[in-house]
């Protein structure tokens, strides 16, 4: 009798699963609930984007699903991450925005705590590419990058294996600035918050859109002074502070900054699960390229200073898959530029209210 009943069950199970694999969906859609995983504290740039394009993408996908937020700080992204590919149901329901530094991470093996392989995601779009400022705060003697080739300049960042510590990292390396970093901060708001009380001259890195955004008194008031940008164009808005790829350097070094200008370029991209169907990543890759052709979604986004920069889901996918193929040889010469050095670093005890989270 019970082994007739382990057996009703499991055809029950069988049948429910066949059945949602066979919905169109539309169909399999409607009445759902799909999460957007956070990989940051409330408050911040990606949060904010992830809220932003959660309360309209719902509408442009098959059945009207509502989209719920659920922050996931930690590590840098890495803990969101992980759970999104192993541990989230792997069928459309859910959406998450990947740390812009995660396909860094993978290819040059930083950090063994990042279970995932970023080429499993699901590629949904990128929302904004805005390039990586590194500012000075208001208060700090530098004011551009001359002076920063002189001068000491305290600056903080997030996690030890994050973009804000590599980057910082690389600028002195190639340009042979004499940044100094404190990291360990829990997310890019605190890095704010000690800028504010004087504990930092200045913040490594965070994207010029984030600035306009989710603090834009910072440029009114001329609180900051960007000092350096890397992407791969400068910001229509920033044509007097200096590119970092055009900056004279060896061939070597060329190809280091050409590998982080593209990876820059990933900004906040938006992904769904691993061996999410392919009906529904299209779905979810229409209903986003949809969106941001939405004309409330555009009116909101000028209403919160929002820079959208949007990148398709394929072209997305094409550039974190060349970033992991780079050539083990530039990936070797990567890995030494972005590895901080002991005396030009020091961790905060902040790290331990909350995480290493960035942005």
């Amino acid at each position: 009798m019970m082994m007739r009943h382990l057996l009703l069950t499991a055809g029950a199970v069988i049948i429910c699963a066949f059945s949602a694999q066979a919905q169109n969906p539309e169909q399999f859609y409607t009445g759902k609930q799909i999460k957007f995983i956070i990989r940051s504290h409330p408050g911040g740039g990606y949060d904010q984007y992830a809220r932003f394009l959660g309360r309209h993408m719902g509408r442009h996908i098959p059945g009207k699903p509502s989209i719920v937020p659920v922050n996931m700080p930690g590590g840098g992204g890495i803990v969101s991450a992980n759970y999104v590919a192993h541990v989230a149901p792997k069928d459309g329901t859910i959406l998450t925005m990947v740390s812009q530094g995660l396909p860094v991470d993978q290819a040059l093996g930083l950090n063994k705590t990042l279970k995932v392989d970023v080429r499993a995601f699901k590629w949904i779009g990128n929302i904004s590419y805005s390039n990586q400022l590194l500012v000075a705060w208001h208060t700090a003697k530098i004011r551009t990058l001359e002076q920063a080739m002189q001068q000491e300049l305290t600056i903080g960042a997030t996690g030890a294996g994050s973009i804000s510590t590599q980057l910082r990292a690389l600028y002195n390396h190639v340009l042979k600035t004499r940044f100094k970093i404190v990291y360990g901060y829990p997310d890019g708001g605190d890095v704010n918050i000690a800028m504010e009380r004087g504990e930092l001259e200045g913040r490594s890195t965070n994207t010029w859109a984030s600035y306009k955004s989710v603090t834009p008194h910072y440029i009114a008031n001329k609180w900051i002074f960007p000092i350096l940008q890397i992407g791969l164009r400068k910001e229509p808005g920033l044509p007097d502070v200096p590119l970092l790829r055009d900056q004279p350097m060896s061939d070597e070094d060329r190809a280091i900054v050409e590998f982080m200008s593209k990876a820059v370029s990933v900004g906040r991209p938006v992904a769904t699960t691993p061996d999410t169907q392919a009906d529904r990543v299209d779905t979810l890759r229409r209903a986003f390229d949809a969106t941001l052709k939405d004309a409330a979604f555009i009116a909101e986004a000028e209403k919160q200073r929002a820079e959208i920069e949007p990148m398709s889901g394929v072209e997305l996918t094409k550039i974190i898959n060349d970033l992991i193929a780079t050539p083990p040889d530039v990936l070797a010469r990567v890995k030494i530029a972005l590895e901080p050095k002991k005396d030009d670093a020091k961790k905060t005890s902040a790290e331990g209210k909350g995480g290493k989270d960035s942005e």
